[in-house]
């Protein structure tokens, strides 16, 4: 059995990840983060890898404040670019396989049709460019990799657009929702359902894919599905990017195209709104 390390687990992918492995009995799979492994300590790293000799890295590890990170660019540099540059080094040093979550805002949002990997990549913000860099600083080390760009991440884990919205929800009748920013909204059990499928298929097609969950919408329509599923009584008015003024620019169009993963890895994607209605029902049911 594959021994496979985890890096970031305390995010809700990594949380994502520890309940799939619960449930499918992964048993040769260590967590870590931040407090007990970090990904900028080359020196501790190596000592881990030397001890464990990983097939399998994950890296879910990652500065995810947008906004933050216009102010933190050197912090956030460090984790997005060096730290997955840390984690390529050792892989490639011990012959793992590295697993490597990126993002749709390595893009511009020019686009009108969905975005494929081969597209050109133009960051509007810090985050999308150190996530990009980081790409590239793995892509520079090693051969053995696969980088999954995701979109709209969200679960029954951590902070995330659907928990502020039952919150936010429950506290107004009426809300304002970004109309004319159009991507994917993404469950992260699916994403992490995916990673385990490519580590269980021992597929050797390395290289950068695109996995969303299917189909477009606005944040104005996320929003209009998490309240419509939940039956909370929110009046939703749509509004343009130009009247919710943040401090990183945001793409206007980052739909990807997952037709790569789709055929290569031979996995099947779920539909952006069934699986809201999987997470909501979940989070319901913990209540």
């Amino acid at each position: 059995m594959s021994k496979i390390l985890v890096f970031g687990s305390s995010g809700q992918l990594g949380q994502c990840l520890k309940l799939i492995a619960e449930e499918k009995k992964v048993n040769n799979i260590l967590f870590f983060d931040r407090l007990n492994s970090d990904i900028l300590s080359l020196n501790l790293l190596g000592e881990l890898f030397y001890q464990e000799h990983p097939d399998f890295v994950i890296n879910c590890a990652a500065y995810t404040a947008v906004d933050k990170a216009e102010d933190e660019i050197e912090q956030t540099r460090k984790v997005n670019r060096d730290g997955a540059a840390n984690l390529a080094l050792l892989s490639k040093r011990y012959g793992s396989i590295l697993i490597h979550i990126s993002t749709d805002f390595v893009f511009g949002g020019k686009s009108a049709l969905p975005l494929k990997e081969t597209d050109l990549t133009d960051p509007v913000n810090i985050y999308g460019l150190t996530k990009l860099e980081g790409e590239n600083a793995i892509i520079k080390i090693t051969e053995r990799y696969f980088i999954l760009r995701t979109s709209w991440l969200y679960s029954e884990f951590g902070n995330n657009f659907v928990k502020t919205m039952l919150k936010l929800g429950k506290q107004h009748g009426q809300l304002k929702v970004i109309a004319d920013q159009l991507g994917t909204p993404t469950y992260a059990i699916d994403l992490a359902n995916c990673i385990f499928h490519i580590i269980n298929s021992s597929n050797t097609s390395f290289g950068i894919y695109h996995y969303s969950n299917q189909g477009t919408a606005s944040w104005y329509d996320f929003a209009k599905a998490i309240f419509d599923i939940s039956d909370i009584p929110v009046k939703v008015l749509p509004i343009p990017g130009s009247e919710y003024i943040t401090k990183a620019k945001r793409p206007a169009y980052s739909i990807m195209n997952k037709s790569k993963i789709e055929l290569i890895m031979q996995i099947k994607i779920p539909y952006w709104h069934d699986s809201l209605k999987k997470c909501l029902s979940q989070i319901n049911n913990s209540r």
